[in-house]
């Protein structure tokens, strides 16, 4: 993992990907005084110019990364694009010497991640993905009061809206799963500390969906330790919509414990329901972790070779609806390795493929 030269000097930034999301990234780049965003890329160069303006950034505009390079001389990289471009992006950048913060999820399928640690491994370079719904106050606040009702013999989380995006979540074939079930998931590992041994998953399209895929979905994993967890949710639920971060319940020996999803976190042993929201939350609790792990050589929590085994809960979850059978998450994982080094991929990573062997969950 690489430093950053300079501890006091604010990062130079270039992202990549100016959609809806990459406005909402350079907001938030423009607004950290860790960070100076000096240029954004994207296939339609116009997008980014008119992105550039919006948000009042000071930034080249290229068509791509490699565009930028010269002109920029970038210390980082946010990689903001569609997951399909996922691993085409971080890849560049990784061997151009550069760390990277990649929206989530790390790739479209689990093979392509794998690649992906390797590369981080061969380049020995940062590659973190922004799990952004980890960084709460509230969220950490819950994980204590588990902590203190003993490990759970039940977690769940409910997730219900009715969300219209239109673009590539309309036409995906498990847009509630891939999409959006994947910041739950991670959130589970989060507050567990534990790890999903496997899964049985029933996903469907309800009739009135106007999604192309399955907008709804129920799934339980078994984590080490015996907990169940369950995920209960859907894109096309109007009306009464649960937060974004969704409903939790955890229920353990010593009682239970229940988050809104915002700001209340509610004990049956007591205690002060409201959380006063953090210093930085969401994509900004994302940038703030990458950066400082850039300075002190920390590895994040969101770094692909952890990261890997939340993508690997969906991917399980995704395989286990199109089965009906129960998925092994470490049988996944070994297959996804075997998987990746059939993959066209560069001779530094296949070497590391080859060393490290399969990963087991």
């Amino acid at each position: 993992m690489s430093t950053a030269a300079g501890p006091a000097r604010p990062l130079r930034v270039v992202q990549v990907g100016a959609g809806a999301m990459g406005l909402v990234w350079m907001r938030t780049l423009t607004a950290s005084d860790a960070v100076d965003l000096v240029g954004v890329a994207d296939l339609d160069v116009d997008r980014a110019r008119a992105a550039v303006r919006a948000t009042g950034a000071d930034a080249k505009v290229g068509a791509s990364l490699g565009d930028l390079l010269a002109d920029t001389v970038p210390d980082a990289v946010v990689n903001v694009t569609v997951p399909a471009a996922h691993n085409e992006v971080n890849i560049e950048a990784l061997f151009a010497g550069l760390p990277v913060l990649c929206e989530k999820p790390a790739a479209p399928t689990l093979a392509e991640a794998v690649v992906q640690v390797a590369a981080a491994e061969a380049t020995g370079r940062l590659l973190m993905i922004s799990q952004s719904r980890r960084y709460y106050a509230a969220l950490e606040e819950y994980r204590r009061r588990i902590a203190e009702l003993g490990m759970p013999g039940l977690l769940t989380t409910g997730f219900f809206r009715g969300e219209r995006f239109g673009g590539f979540r309309d036409v995906m074939e498990q847009p509630l799963l891939v999409d959006m079930a994947v910041h739950a998931f991670d959130a589970a590992r989060y507050l567990l500390g534990a790890e999903p041994i496997s899964v049985v998953c029933e996903s469907w399209n309800p009739a009135w969906s106007w999604y192309h895929g399955d907008a709804a979905a129920t799934a339980t994993f078994l984590f080490d330790g015996g907990t169940r967890y369950v995920f209960t949710g859907s894109w096309c639920a109007e009306g009464l919509e649960t937060p974004w971060n969704g409903e939790w319940r955890a229920t353990g020996p010593g009682g239970t414990v229940t988050w809104d999803g915002e700001d209340r976190v509610t004990s049956s042993t007591g205690g002060a329901p409201e959380v006063p929201a953090g210093t930085h939350e969401e994509i900004a609790g994302a940038l703030a972790e990458f950066v400082a792990a850039l300075r002190t050589g920390a590895e994040p929590s969101g770094s692909i070779a952890r990261n890997i085994r939340s993508l690997a809960m969906v991917e399980a979850a995704v395989r286990s609806a199109e089965s009906g059978a129960r998925v092994h998450i470490g049988a996944l994982l070994e297959q996804a390795h075997r998987d990746a080094l059939a993959l066209p991929v560069r001779k530094e990573i296949r070497a590391r493929l080859e060393a490290s062997g399969p990963r087991p969950g």
